[in-house]
């Protein structure tokens, strides 16, 4: 679970201008947080199958947002994965 304060941060340093909360970017950022605590919930609560799917749904949900990203920009993607440390196809 993300701490305000640790949203804070991920959005401050994504956004892509000052009042930025909700470009592609931010929220990709988060949910990569979301996804990383998720993914060591699991490791510990193997048969955790409704958090699995929450997993699945945000996994899913950052694919396609990272798709409109490197259609829309692609060397704001290319930063992004870099920055995240991604892996692409």
């Amino acid at each position: 679970m993300l701490t305000t304060r640790k949203k804070q941060n991920i959005i401050a340093k994504y956004q892509t201008h000052k009042n930025d909360t909700g470009s592609p970017q931010v929220q990709i950022a988060i949910l990569t947080s979301e996804i990383e605590d998720l993914t060591g919930h699991l490791r510990d609560h193997k048969k955790d199958h409704s958090s699995r799917r929450g997993l699945m749904k945000k996994v899913n949900e950052r694919r396609r947002l990272l798709k409109y990203v490197e259609r829309e920009d692609e060397k704001a993607h290319a930063k992004l994965v870099a920055n995240l440390d991604l892996k692409t196809k």
